[in-house]
């Protein structure tokens, strides 16, 4: 079975650690973000993924390589210029088989897809939407249906207390390829403003899925999916470390790290490989990338640090700071939700 994946954007919530690392790789408790879906999809039964890459393309290809990964044949489609969620799939048509799922590429889930597909058959549907339950629709696009999942309107944000449903869009869809007859090519072409409304009453339909469901996109998000993959919260083939000398679990360490003995690392902490946190620093609820070094006496706290940064001794790092590749933090530097470098340029 045949899904599609579009992870051809910049990922600016995310920067400075995309302006290097390609978002669809951008590294979740030390692999590569996309391999999450990638395995989630084999579990489902979908052995050929089609990647349409945008932004920093040529550093996905250089990451998952090309041909196979794990079973799973991969190949790709690049978008000269961004041509929306639609466009981008109008774009891949020439690889595209008969029926054929389609995924925004910077969510992290373990829904059952299988089930989103058996319903898509069972019904004849042309397209078929995932949806996930929210607390507050009001901030979202909520999918009203009959009874037999049939779609019968889109409300955009509804005011607070008013949604009839609190089933949005998931991002995930089973499409014929007949679909793409309704997506003009060349142009910027949106599934949800645009292609799904034109098909309400013409065999659009929408299931309402059960699981763990995250947009990774901003540092909170991330944050937060990296502490639910060390606790379990999501299914994945991720196993936290146990018995890390000066680590609090749950935690990850990748290999070659150091841990000086008055340290302290924990919990909801993952270390990439040949990371050095030195003497009396602390890491908390955090993310750091291979290469990084936590000098002597410095604090991480619910933050992100890019690869082969450096941490000088006494800086302070809390609340969804993120630090890119390379970049080195001056001591006793206090960043509360900064962003270094601003404009992408290096440290020293």
């Amino acid at each position: 079975m045949q899904a599609l994946i579009l992870a051809g954007g910049e990922g600016t919530r995310l920067r400075p650690l995309t302006m290097t690392v390609p978002k669809p790789v951008v590294p979740l408790a030390n692999r590569p973000f996309i391999t999450y879906m990638f395995d989630w999809l084999d579990h489902h039964g979908f052995d050929d993924i089609v990647m349409s890459c945008g932004f920093l393309a040529e550093g996905v290809r250089e990451v998952l390589g090309t041909g196979s990964l794990n079973g799973v044949t991969i190949q790709y489609v690049d978008e000269p210029e961004p041509l929306g969620t639609a466009g981008a799939v109008k774009l891949a048509e020439p690889v595209l088989g008969e029926r054929f799922a389609v995924l925004n590429g910077d969510v992290l889930t373990d829904l059952d897809i299988s089930k989103l597909r058996t319903f898509h058959e069972q019904h004849g549907a042309s397209a078929t939407l995932g949806l996930y339950p929210v607390e507050d629709p009001s901030s979202y696009g909520v999918v009203v249906t009959a009874e037999d999942g049939r779609v019968e309107e889109f409300l955009e944000k509804p005011a607070p207390g008013t949604a009839p449903t609190n089933h949005v869009n998931a991002g995930m869809y089973m499409l014929e390829h007949d679909v793409l007859e309704h997506i003009d090519g060349g142009r910027k072409v949106s599934f949800e403003r645009e292609v799904f409304p034109s098909l309400v009453g013409a065999g659009l339909h929408a299931l309402p899925l059960e699981g763990y469901w995250m947009d990774i996109g901003t540092p909170q998000r991330y944050l937060q999916a990296t502490r639910d993959i060390l606790r379990g919260t999501v299914v994945t083939q991720v196993s936290p470390s146990s018995a890390v000398d000066g680590a609090t679990p749950p935690v990850l360490v990748g290999a070659g790290c150091q841990i000086a003995p008055d340290a302290k690392v924990g919990p909801d902490v993952t270390l990439g490989d040949e990371v050095r946190v030195e003497a009396g620093a602390s890491v908390a609820a955090s993310s750091l990338h291979d290469g990084v070094v936590v000098g002597e006496g410095a604090v991480v706290q619910d933050s992100i640090v890019g690869p082969n940064a450096r941490i000088a001794p006494g800086a302070r790092l809390e609340d969804e700071t993120v630090i890119g590749e390379g970049t080195a933090v001056p001591p006793g530097a206090h960043l509360v939700g900064g962003r270094l470098p601003a404009d992408g340029w290096p440290g020293e």
